[in-house]
């Protein structure tokens, strides 16, 4: 593809130009051989359409008739081939954010922006000293959350042929290379880009739980696992550099996992499902811990007659010969002499066994297995070894400390109708559902505390909650503590929801003689949960049941805050507003019981469901919120784009870290007009709400909304195990928060982002006036966050396609699009006013390449979408070619916007 179309790049932006005209080119060349010269010139023709409309601001419809008619191959091709181009001009933005932190970690070079060592910088500049620092950083805690919510869905062998490219892209930085040897490069790139046009994007057959845990676990067990020594490693280097101090560190990262525990509106998640993730993350890590080992072992050919040896290491080796004679006799004569390879290859025979499920011989724990580590770290530093070994030793300890037995945390997650249903059939009491939270309360406590036994009933669902608990029970036998996270409530309404996961718990088995071993965190979703959230939590912690739970539980309660579903039922607006206030009443009301409050942010994707730059996010949150915890959902998109590249893994998690630390350390000061602007922003919020209400609300609404956006394609995709509707579709209530988000990016309005808010920001400038509420833009972190959001979203739409998308509507598209253009620009001049701007994005100059560089190449799959969705409905949706035509166009979309639910 030519290059010479291409927006101006940013000064200093030389290497990603040459990076993308590469790629490009190649693209070109594939498509050429793929599918013909004619079939590249009639990809360019498009193109060049596109990139007119655009410039000349011409109107859709020279685009739209130059795609109307194409047959369905012809059709899907077409997407693929924008598609294809789009991945390559993502990758070559990934690994331009690895040479840009290259250049930044060159000797006398600037520290980079956000990186830990910039972090510690400026907190000694505003007078942390070294004992206040480390007393947080024992303190803290990170813990990303992998969901298998249906974002994404490509193939793990396309996965790896993106990595394929990285590498060659990398490999290009050495300016050593020779001719050959760039020319290698090119053919290993082309080599992925030709097999990866010749695999389908994801596989017609929906996935399973196991696909979703593989598809995390190549995450976790690669990039991630790969790179946690490494985090830790900077932050010691960097407190030696400013603090000057060399110190043990805490664990610090953690990670947890929804796939095979989220139970909500999944039939196919259930006892079976939590305990085989259960066994397979285990085999996972245990087998890396392996690999890693027999490198060790290969590494630490150390021997008597060069090196002294600890007696405890010795003795450790005599005692592993005895108890793994077999593994011992295969140790070959010539290397009885090195004492670290003899004990590794016992050690490795010790994992094998405790890969066998009971072996007596096994590790009983990973503490088990880290002492065995240190009893070598410390030989090799006590006898010169520091540089001869010790650090590959430590390496592997920190991995150990992080995964453990178990990989990640296993979370379960169940909605609390489900449990009501069961506890109607256990109760025999066919009103409970009916019955006010306060009676349930009362009804539950003796239950809740093992006073009395709930007796089993002949009900499907009752018996699967009970199985479930009861394999909760063995798995932490099993596998330890540390291998299941929070039993999550979905949809918690009040204390009554959290006591009956207590009940249901004993009723599984799942307690000890006097507690439950579980913290169970209430999810509140909806803007009116999260209005009621602090009420629900104060009569939690007055109930003394479960204040006696509670203290078994280190006088800490989970709090899960739901984004997505919130921001459905009330707008952004009302939804940041409400999760915003949510917090800062939920923390007195733990603060007045005297219990700690720790957060579990349900945040997805898109900024339509909470998706945010972690750095602002964190320090625009309420005092206190944060405190050193960070527990945070990560899905689809996002984990490959923040995980699937090891030096931007290790670049997130110095960035999340370090505005942990920087929002716990030195939370924003507090400011006295924030008490005027609270008052303000109630209002807007409200107004916000109702302007989206009655959108959505609106008879009609959810017939235009089926027939204006691709949410029947959407349904079709085998994107993940759970299905897209909670119940039937009678509103938007009963439609799950990430195919609603994505429904409506496709067709490029992106309603979910901002509709609502021109009305509030226009209805509040005519109470207070432009210039106050343009300095509360500028002076609250957690409204100019906000906006900042909203501007981001508004600069990914196009309303002149979000209106080709309407017209499928037929009638009911001159009821809603006028409504939603004159939204639409009410927003965007308002938003631009208070920013005192002229341009969405002016003070985001790269992100608006980013999107400048892609929104051309979108247009044409767009409208290709229009018309293939009209011809698709025609034929009652049977047609399977043209099916395949709009995936292709909807995975190019999504490629293209970087953005689905």
């Amino acid at each position: 593809m030519e290059a010479s179309r291409d927006p101006e790049f940013l000064p200093h932006d030389g290497p990603l130009r040459e990076d993308v005209h590469r790629l490009g080119a190649m693209v070109g060349r594939m498509l050429a051989e793929q599918g013909g010269e004619g079939f590249l010139q009639r990809v360019e023709q498009v193109r060049t359409t596109a990139i007119r409309r655009r410039r000349e601001g011409r109107a859709v419809d020279d685009l739209a008739e130059s795609l109307a008619g194409l047959g369905a191959g012809e059709a899907e091709a077409l997407a693929r081939a924008f598609a294809t181009y789009f991945q390559e001009v993502n990758t070559a933005e990934r690994v331009h954010r690895i040479r840009r932190r290259r250049d930044y970690q060159r000797e006398g070079g600037p520290v980079q922006p956000e990186s830990l060592l910039d972090v510690l910088q400026r907190l000694k500049a505003e007078g942390v000293d070294a004992d206040e620092l480390l007393q947080w950083l024992y303190k803290l805690k990170v813990e990303p959350v992998f969901t298998a919510h249906p974002t994404e869905a490509m193939r793990r062998s396309l996965l790896e042929k993106e990595q394929a490219v990285v590498r060659a892209l990398v490999d290009n930085f050495d300016p050593t290379r020779t001719p050959q040897e760039r020319k290698e490069d090119d053919d290993r790139i082309f080599m992925a880009l030709s097999a990866g046009w010749q695999t389908a994007e994801a596989s017609p057959i929906r996935p399973s739980v196991q696909d979703e845990h593989h598809h995390v676990g190549f995450y976790l067990a690669n990039p991630i696992y790969r790179i946690v020594p490494a985090f830790y490693e900077l932050l010691a280097d960097g407190l030696q550099e400013v603090y000057g101090v060399a110190v043990p560190l805490p664990r610090l990262l953690n990670f947890a996992t929804w796939v095979g525990g989220d139970m909500d509106g999944n039939p196919n998640v259930g006892a079976d499902t939590i305990a085989n993730s259960l066994a397979t993350q285990r085999a996972h890590v245990l087998e890396h811990y392996m690999a890693d080992v027999d490198a060790l072992a290969r590494l630490l050919s150390q021997t008597v007659d060069r090196v002294a040896f600890d007696a405890s290491l010795l003795k450790r080796l005599a005692d592993y010969r005895e108890q793994f004679p077999r593994a011992a006799a295969t140790i070959r004569p010539r290397h009885t002499d090195m004492p670290y390879r003899c004990l590794l290859t016992l050690i490795r025979a010790r994992l094998e066994a405790t890969l066998e499920d009971g072996h007596a011989e096994g590790y009983h724990c990973a503490d088990e297995l880290i002492d065995d580590l240190l009893l070598i770290v410390h030989g090799l530093i006590d006898h010169r070894g520091l540089h001869a070994g010790a650090y590959a030793v430590r390496r592997l300890i920190w991995r150990v400390r992080t995964f453990g037995f178990h990989l990640a945390r296993l979370d379960v997650r169940q909605d609390s109708r489900v449990h009501d249903d069961a506890l109607a059939a256990l109760l025999r009491d066919e009103t409970w559902t009916q019955r006010a939270p306060a009676e349930r309360i009362a009804a539950l406590r003796p239950y809740a505390s093992g006073e009395r036994t709930l007796e089993k009933a002949e009900d499907a669902q009752a018996e699967s909650l009970r199985a479930v608990f009861a394999t909760l029970y063995e798995s932490r036998r099993r596998y330890g503590q540390d291998a299941i996270g929070l039993y999550i409530i979905s949809m918690a309404r009040s204390a009554a929801d959290v006591l009956a996961v207590l009940a249901l718990a004993r009723h599984g088995g799942l307690s000890s003689e006097t507690h439950v071993p579980l913290d169970i965190a209430p999810l509140f979703e909806t803007v009116d949960d999260l209005n009621n959230a602090p009420n629900t939590l104060r009569a939690l912690l007055d109930d003394p049941i479960y204040r006696d739970h509670l203290r078994a539980r280190n006088e800490c309660q989970w709090v899960m805050l739901g984004y997505s579903d919130s921001g459905k039922d009330g707008g952004t607006l009302a939804s940041r507003w409400g999760l915003q206030r949510a917090q800062v009443e939920l923390l007195e009301v733990a603060q007045q019981a005297g219990i700690r409050l720790a957060f579990f942010h349900g945040r997805g994707g898109s900024a339509s469901r909470g998706g945010a730059r972690i750095t602002p996010a964190l320090m625009s949150s309420p005092r206190g919120s944060v405190n050193g915890v960070l527990r945070v959902t990560e899905q689809g998109e996002v984990i490959h784009r923040k995980y699937g590249i090891r030096a931007l893994a290790l670049r997130n998690f110095e960035q999340t870290v370090g505005a942990v630390l920087k929002a716990s350390v030195r939370p924003r000061e507090e400011e006295a007009r924030e008490v005027n602007w609270r008052q303000i922003m109630a209002v807007m919020a409200a107004e916000s709400r109702r302007a989206y209400r009655a959108f959505v609300d609106r008879e009609g609404f959810v017939d235009y909304f089926r027939a204006a956006t691709p949410i029947d394609v959407i349904e079709q995709m085998a994107l993940g195990s759970r299905p897209s509707r909670r119940r039937s579709m009678r509103g938007v209530e009963d439609l799950r928060a990430i195919p609603w988000v994505f429904a409506w990016t496709q067709c490029r309005s992106i309603i979910t982002g901002w509709y609502g808010l021109g009305t509030a920001l226009e209805a509040a400038v005519a109470r207070h006036g432009e210039a106050a509420m343009g300095t509360m833009a500028r002076d609250w972190l957690f409204f100019a966050n906000v906006l900042d959001d909203v501007e981001m979203v508004l600069a990914k739409c196009d309303l002149d396609i979000a209106e080709a998308f309407s017209k499928l509507a037929g009638p009911l598209h001159a009821t809603f699009f006028g409504l939603i253009r004159e939204e639409f620009d009410r927003t965007r001049r308002w938003l631009l006013k208070l920013k005192n701007s002229e341009d969405l994005l002016r003070d985001d100059p790269r992100l608006s390449l980013s999107i400048r560089l892609r929104n051309p190449y979108v247009d044409p799959m767009s409208l290709l979408q229009v018309d293939l969705l009209q011809r698709w409905r025609a034929t009652d949706s049977s047609d399977d070619h043209l099916l395949r035509a709009l995936v292709a166009c909807v995975n190019g979309v999504a490629q293209g916007l970087q953005n689905t639910g």
